[in-house]
């Protein structure tokens, strides 16, 4: 995937992220994008920070709950860990719904 590709397709995952998170957990945590960069504050202080990174063509997590994870795009579209079969819809969804005691739902 070349660096404009790469730009168009991490942009749409971090806008979908930003919407499909606001819609069904707005009202329970505080979500922002600026920069580019997904900001998602848990109300126990914990924060969640997604980002692009150009160089790697990746995008980037960290997460109050498992850490640092940085995810590649596959052929079939899904965005997984570089080391290991993690999805970073099913990851953050599962956390999120284990943080907020709600069923979350995040697809791309």
């Amino acid at each position: 995937m070349n660096e404009a590709e790469f730009e168009r397709r991490a942009t749409e995952v971090l806008d979908a992220l930003f919407e499909q998170i606001e819609d069904q957990l707005g009202d329970w945590l505080d979500i922002e994008m600026t920069g580019g960069i997904l900001q998602i504050e848990l109300p126990d202080g914990g924060a969640y920070v997604i980002n692009k990174h150009r160089p790697n063509r990746e995008i980037w997590m960290s997460s109050p709950k498992s850490g640092a994870w940085h995810f590649a795009a596959g052929a079939d579209g899904a965005w997984r860990s570089t080391r290991g079969t993690e999805e970073l819809t099913a990851l953050l969804a599962g956390e999120l719904a284990a943080a907020s005691g709600r069923a979350v739902q995040l697809h791309l």
